[in-house]
């Protein structure tokens, strides 16, 4: 153990391998309706089965030429007209032209679209001012975007909103997914209290599920939420026994500490098995990770900050591979320079909340003020996390650190 290591507590990459190393994503599929499929993992490959767009079609509105007519003259007599969805049928003489629409069609034996901006009407006559024409200007072919058969999702990708639309294109109403997995969460404390009621004296409200909740939600599982449950030892047994029939992950809001009301630990050394407890890591050394009967479990510190990091640093990449979501990956790190002190004590890897900017090309980044795990006003305010190593000490203005920018489940 070196000089700057806290005694008894795991590096948070040794706990990471701990917690993944064990899970197995679900298989479990479902078929879905497209419309219905978002966040998501896809079970299967994408293929196309057309060419996207699946006919030549013009990029502009203009007119159709071919160039054994425009040598002969650069005025020609509209014959017809071709619009997306109703493309021109007929005959084209020769030494005429056709009026096309973005995205229609493009007639037999069109070479190029001019656009109508570089030409002048008069009646049915066009004439042309367009210099250095090619060979399919202004022409989309068949299979620009797609070929048929292409693969355009992975298995393991979860969908977006940017997909959705992506697979409509290809005609595909229903796709197989995994199933997401169920999350069930629950508060413990006597002192905590619902929305809408008074507090007396010592309690406080109950804020972490409503944090827990859309985390859960924007990492692509089912969130089952239990409430509220005392500090009473047999309701608390109970309450796992029934959590663990509901769900793949329990995850758990406080009593991982080491208080006299704790009881979390001993009820999962009774119906499980602690993975471990207590990380090197500020806010969050009182997380806890272990195995129940028939799920995971997951224990989360009681103050507010502490708990949505920990959801945010550790359960999510958990999550991430149990829904089979082969393609998540951890917020990049990336280099900025201090606008503001950041104080820190060594033995601990420190996620600090911080405000970037970018002035000049480069990142700086300063502090959100009260750095306490339960003054959660600084969690609000940020954009991003300063990662400070577990052998740092303070850091001072103008120096570098390491910052990560909030992914899409912070926002």
């Amino acid at each position: 153990m070196g000089c700057c290591d806290a005694p008894g507590l795991m590096p948070i990459e040794e706990a990471l391998n701990k917690m993944l190393t064990p899970i197995t994503p679900i298989i479990d599929t479902i078929t879905l309706p497209l419309a219905e499929a978002l966040g998501y993992v896809l079970a299967k490959d994408i293929r196309s089965p057309i060419n996207v767009p699946p006919f030549n079609n013009s990029a502009m509105d203009g007119y159709a030429i071919r160039l054994s007519d425009f040598e002969q003259s650069t005025t020609m007599k509209m014959v017809g007209k071709s619009f997306a969805g109703a493309p021109f049928e007929g005959e084209w003489p020769a030494q005429t032209t056709i009026r096309i629409m973005t995205g229609a069609q493009i007639p037999s034996g069109c070479d190029a679209v001019i656009m109508q901006e570089n030409t002048t009407t008069d009646g049915d006559l066009i004439t042309f001012d367009q210099p250095n024409i090619k060979t399919n200007m202004n022409i989309r072919p068949t299979g620009d975007d797609i070929r048929a058969n292409d693969v355009v999702l992975n298995k393991g990708a979860r969908l977006t909103a940017r997909d959705i639309p992506m697979i409509a294109t290809l005609g595909i109403s229903h796709i197989s997914v995994y199933r997401k997995p169920k999350v069930a969460f629950f508060s413990t404390g006597d002192e905590l209290k619902p929305l809408g009621s008074e507090l007396e004296p010592g309690q406080i409200y109950d804020s972490n599920r409503y944090g827990i909740k859309p985390l859960i939600e924007n990492f692509g599982c089912e969130a089952i939420d239990l409430g509220i449950i005392p500090d009473c030892q047999e309701t608390l047994k109970t309450t796992f026994e029934n959590a663990q029939q509901m769900a793949d992950v329990v995850i758990t809001s406080g009593g991982v500490s080491v208080g006299e009301a704790d009881y979390t630990k001993d009820i999962l050394e009774e119906l499980g098995q602690i993975g471990f407890w207590k990380l090197a890591i500020k806010p969050g050394k009182p997380f806890a990770f272990g195995e129940l009967d028939t799920a995971w479990f997951c224990g989360l510190p009681g103050n507010p900050v502490s708990a949505v990091l920990t959801m945010y640093v550790l359960v999510q990449p958990l999550l991430a591979k149990l829904g089979g979501n082969s393609e998540w990956k951890a917020p990049e790190s990336i280099p900025a320079i201090t606008r503001s002190a950041f104080k820190k004590a060594p033995g601990r890897t420190d996620y600090q909340r911080g405000i970037y900017r970018i002035e000049n090309g480069q990142f700086v980044v300063e502090t959100t003020g009260n750095q306490s795990s339960g003054a959660f006003r600084s969690m609000s305010l940020a954009n991003c996390f300063v990662v400070l190593e577990r052998e740092r000490g303070s850091v001072e203005v103008g120096e570098t650190v390491q910052i990560q920018l909030f992914n899409p489940t912070l926002f």
